[in-house]
């Protein structure tokens, strides 16, 4: 170089792969010269070497990237004003960046993408560097608030899967611990339905935190939150128009999540204002969107038309496309790219049908979350089953308008026709130790409603029976007439903590299938060979356990005369199930393998009703501006008034 002292920037040789904007370990001008440095002079270009080596990458992981220019600066200053700049500066200013800087971020910008420019719907999105976080950095909350919004504005559901995907994506190759706490936000959950965790936070103490946290009227929330029709959009706009003195730190997803359950977890008469302290400071904390989400997931209601289907989806596709357990950088970003469009596709659907199954088993995402994060999606099956513990979604039935349309449906195939009681869908779990729990058709745990059922559980099973699962419908008993009571008695029983000794209305259990005994998954076996390791495995006690009436029959006459006993013997009709043919347990599923006969379904047997609309209700969120739901009403001729009957809120013509 002709001047040391001021080296020219054309003679500056600068490596292909280094820009302006990228680490500072990589930043470093390799500077050729061939003077020589005085010994003072050296120790000012290594001083200023050092400051710049450790400096900047300081300022810059402190999220101060103007005090790191300004110290680049100076130094540069420094070492132009000594002679033999290039040596010292290639020598020693580089060799320390790179031990101090994660050379695995040599690719990562100083400065993420500002949150509000993230955009996980864009085309060919790279998952690392179209985040708007770091490697090991906590997934911001604006970063989920702004794939609720395109989601939000885009009704395409194939898109929004790949849009939730690309999120995901990102999480798994940057916080792979924050995946789960992201899931549970997309689903507006805090947890596994059994595990019972509420919110319970009513709308007006939603309004009552709002208008505390922006400084704002109650009442003039509450009219705004009336003319918009989405209290989100009351505290986003609320929120926007406040100016706070300091600044709060951001949200994160896994933060807003633990105050979500926080909230969730506390009792007592002096919880409600320590809930509504928490929500305030969520409140204070938003920026842009995440007040709209945050006050959404508190109502119960995310109103952007995410699917648990479409998440599990969107799961599948992200652990799919970007494995985890990569390291970083992860050196596979799009596992499907070197596919054509149609074998791509193809097998992310083949990726989702596993995770799909698996969850129909294992319905925990608690469980299922960090295995796939350790295994993948095909080895799920190995690792994850049936549990005992841990509540299934039910397998449903098909309705039908009459015994004809079984008969064809059904065809050559063997069936059962069984009783099909009105009372509570119940799955009763039998641990190895010899915990039973119940479970609702909704996976929720009603251990603590039937006491009187567990009781009598280890009565009624075999020595035989280690662990089991059964289904069956827990039905109102008066022990008197010894007859089934109507399902509207059963209502009146108290719905958590029951004592024993409280008990005024009986329940008989009428257990009509077994899905898992004794270590071993049932729900692959047909209904005639689970029907029989029910009856070997329990036996029957009047007014407490009983076997579902059934009678095996292919007889027009006989399944209409067997309906119309069920009738009189206060069931609600009948369940007609295949024995053989297509006759396994087909879980969360409404299947046509189980066909329902009610009295309400079949042509001219039901009653119709002449009503008329006394009110309606204020339409919300895509219904604003509209009535959302009417209230519909009887004429009664005594007393000369309407009486009201029911509301509707659909299928209204």
């Amino acid at each position: 170089h002709p001047s040391p002292a001021e080296p020219s920037p054309a003679s500056l040789r600068i490596p292909a792969n280094i820009r302006p904007g990228l680490h500072p370990g990589l930043c470093a001008h390799r500077v050729s010269c061939d003077s020589a440095a005085s010994p003072m002079h050296a120790l000012l270009q290594l001083g200023a070497c050092l400051i710049h080596a450790i400096m900047v990458p300081v300022a810059t992981c402190a999220g101060l990237p103007s005090l790191g220019v300004l110290v680049q600066a100076n130094c540069w200053e420094t070492l132009r004003n000594t002679s033999a700049v290039g040596p010292v500066y290639w020598t020693w200013w580089l060799p320390i960046s790179l031990w101090l800087c994660d050379p695995s971020s040599f690719s990562k910008p100083v400065v993420p993408l500002d949150p509000m420019e993230y955009n996980p719907s864009k085309s060919s999105y790279h998952p690392v560097q179209d985040a708007c976080w770091g490697h090991g950095q906590r997934v911001p909350y604006l970063a989920v608030a702004r794939t609720f919004e395109r989601i939000e504005e885009v009704s395409a559901r194939l898109k929004n899967i790949e849009t939730l995907s690309n999120l995901f994506r990102s999480v798994v190759a940057l916080s792979p611990s924050d995946i789960l706490p992201c899931i549970y936000l997309c689903l507006n959950r805090l947890g596994p339905a059994y595990k019972g965790l509420e919110l319970g936070i009513g709308e007006t103490i939603l309004m009552k935190a709002v208008a505390q946290a922006t400084g704002r009227q109650l009442d003039q929330i509450k009219a705004e939150a009336q003319e918009k029709g989405d209290l989100g959009l009351v505290a986003e706009s609320s929120r926007s128009n406040q100016r706070t003195m300091f600044t709060p730190p951001k949200l994160s997803a896994a933060g807003v999540f633990s105050k979500l359950q926080e909230i969730a977890r506390m009792t007592g008469s002096a919880s409600m204002n320590k809930k509504i302290d928490i929500i305030k400071g969520l409140f204070v904390a938003c920026r842009h969107s995440e007040a709209r989400y945050i006050t959404r997931s508190l109502g119960g209601k995310l109103r952007i038309g995410l699917a648990e289907q479409s998440v599990l989806s969107a799961i599948a596709h992200a652990v799919s496309l970007t494995p985890p357990g990569q390291g970083f950088p992860p050196e596979v970003l799009d596992a499907g790219q070197s596919k054509s469009a149609e074998a791509r596709k193809a097998w992310l659907e083949e990726q989702t049908q596993i995770l799909k199954q698996t969850f129909c088993e294992l319905p925990s995402y608690d469980i299922i979350v960090p295995i796939l994060l350790e295994h993948g999606v095909e080895s799920l099956p190995q690792h994850c089953k049936i549990t005992p513990g841990i509540p299934l979604k039910p397998m449903l039935a098909q309705p039908t308008k009459g015994i004809g349309e079984v008969l064809k449906r059904f065809e050559e195939a063997a069936f059962t026709c069984e009783y099909k009681y009105d009372g509570e869908r119940a799955q009763i779990h039998i641990l190895e130790n010899g915990d039973v729990h119940i479970y609702s058709r909704n996976q929720e745990d009603n251990t603590s409603k039937y006491p009187d059922i567990i009781s009598r559980i280890p009565k009624v099973k075999k020595d035989s029976v280690q662990s089991c699962i059964l289904d069956a419908e827990a039905v109102a008993w008066d022990p008197e007439k010894r007859q089934i009571q109507p399902f509207q008695i059963l209502t009146t029983r108290k719905r958590k903590d029951v004592e024993a000794a409280e008990i005024k209305v009986q329940v008989c259990l009428y257990a009509f299938d077994i899905l898992y005994l004794n270590g071993e998954s049932l729900v692959k076996e047909p209904f005639s060979r689970r029907r029989q390791l029910l009856h070997e495995s329990f036996v029957e006690t009047e007014g407490e356990f009983l076997f579902a009436t059934s009678m095996d029959t292919c007889s027009l006459d006989e399944i209409s005369e067997f309906l119309d006993q069920s009738i009189k013997d206060s069931c609600e009709g009948l369940m007609v199930k295949t024995l053989e043919v297509d006759a396994t347990y087909e879980i969360a599923k409404r299947s046509h393998k189980w066909l329902k006969l009610k009295k309400d379904y079949l042509e001219g047997v039901g009653d119709t009703l002449d009503l008329v609309v006394i009110g309606a209700y204020l339409g919300k969120g895509k219904r604003v501006g509209m009535y959302g739901g009417f209230l519909l009403a009887c004429y009664d001729e005594e007393s000369e008034e309407y009486q009201s009957i029911c509301k509707v809120g659909s299928s209204w013509g």
